[in-house]
């Protein structure tokens, strides 16, 4: 196993144990988390929401005595926050689960706008911080993102964070935080970490014949996660992977892979091959955006490139693919960033350099991706997730 910052390069997502009925499948969760520290696994990732997870979790570490020996990371899950003890409400019954008097990291769950985190500045959530972090129950504190780059950096730069995790694979290079955001990260010397590596494994089980094709004949013998994790480990601002490895198979395959991998290895050839893995997966997308951004900023505050990505993904993996990603990215901001606010001033189309019809297309996209019941769903998520308005939370501290 390889490390970076003290970090296992392969970390173990606990969102996705096997099931017996109902319930998790306690012995096969046991014995994949023990191999999987065995081979050299030291991060343990897991969340409030995620069902029974952080319960197994904490009998294995306490059954097995290895709470010590890895780092064990949870998520407040801020999005239920509505007053201060609230934090407290969470966190203790989260220490609880997890049979332990502390969280080695602590990250804010599944933020997507900077409202969200001035909404917990407000009820006083930077104090807060420090009291739990003298108190001992909390080491560090880090966030979970989906949302734009111009999101992510501010919320980057708003706190002193310890650590974060983004969705970010080969398909993902341009969306969501983004190259620009991991580097941004890098920069101030804040631990990324990677969600999503597979885009839940899309990139293995829904790539074009093609994609396959071009994997099986290459002679490097790796297979379509291998490829997968490669690109993101030659990248040396990635600290770690997360994995929901759900078998001992795929947990001794990703170890290795772990093993053997170097950081800035990659070649030409290897870029190359990813490049048209990735021309062959989009073949089947509706707009020819390559996310480049020159079409921003939009005078309505419509993400043109965001909006493109959600739709394409409709069609280059599935419908619900695309909309849980619409969900992510677009719909739950504060701010409305969806294809409805354009008026039609072309000033985009002036700077596209794929000579792209963006208000003829975002039409399409705005249909496609919001039909009526989606429209009022997304709606009532929003104020769910970021509130009514900074002017409400501000009023109401």
């Amino acid at each position: 196993m390889q490390y970076r910052n003290g970090f296992s390069i392969l970390g173990f997502g606990c969102m996705r144990f096997a099931t017996k009925g109902r319930s998790i499948d306690f012995e096969k969760a046991e014995a994949q988390i023990l191999r999987a520290i065995e081979l050299g696994v030291n991060y343990l990732d897991t969340a409030y929401i995620y069902p029974g997870s952080e319960d197994t979790v904490g009998k294995i570490l306490e059954k097995n005595h290895l709470r010590d020996k890895i780092t064990l990371t949870t998520k407040l899950p801020q999005y239920l926050v509505k007053k201060l003890e609230d934090l407290d409400k969470y966190l203790d019954e989260e220490l609880k689960r997890l049979r332990t008097d502390h969280l080695d990291y602590y990250l804010f769950h599944h933020m997507t706008d900077i409202a969200q985190w001035e909404k917990l500045e407000a009820l006083g959530v930077r104090d807060w911080i420090t009291e739990k972090k003298a108190q001992g129950k909390i080491l560090h504190v880090g966030f979970s993102f989906h949302g734009n780059t111009d999101m992510f950096l501010q919320i980057l730069n708003c706190y002193d964070w310890e650590l974060c995790l983004v969705q970010y694979n080969y398909m993902d290079e341009n969306a969501q935080a983004g190259r620009d955001g991991i580097h941004a990260a890098y920069e101030k010397g804040v631990p990324v970490f990677i969600m999503e590596p597979l885009r839940g494994g899309k990139l293995v089980d829904l790539l074009p014949e093609k994609a396959k094709k071009i994997i099986a004949t290459d002679p490097h013998g790796w297979t379509p996660a291998e490829w997968a994790f490669r690109w993101l480990w030659n990248q040396k601002e990635i600290t770690c992977v997360l994995s929901g490895m759900n078998s001992i198979p795929m947990i001794e395959e990703n170890t290795r892979i772990a093993s053997e991998v170097e950081a800035e290895k990659f070649g030409e050839e290897e870029f190359k091959t990813i490049e048209m893995i990735k021309e062959f997966i989009n073949e089947n997308t509706k707009v020819g955006c390559t996310g480049c951004k020159y079409c921003l900023p939009c005078p309505r505050g419509v993400d043109i490139p965001g909006i493109f990505s959600c739709y394409n993904h409709m069609y280059s993996e599935k419908k619900s693919s695309g909309r849980k990603e619409y969900y992510q990215t677009i719909a739950l901001r504060l701010e409305p960033a969806d294809a409805s606010r354009c008026v039609g001033c072309g000033k985009c189309e002036t700077h596209c350099p794929q000579s792209i019809p963006i208000r003829e297309k975002l039409k399409e996209a705005n249909r496609a991706l919001l039909p009526f019941p989606y429209k009022v769903a997304a709606k009532v998520s929003r104020r769910f997730m970021v509130g009514k308005s900074r002017k409400t939370d501000q009023k109401n501290p």
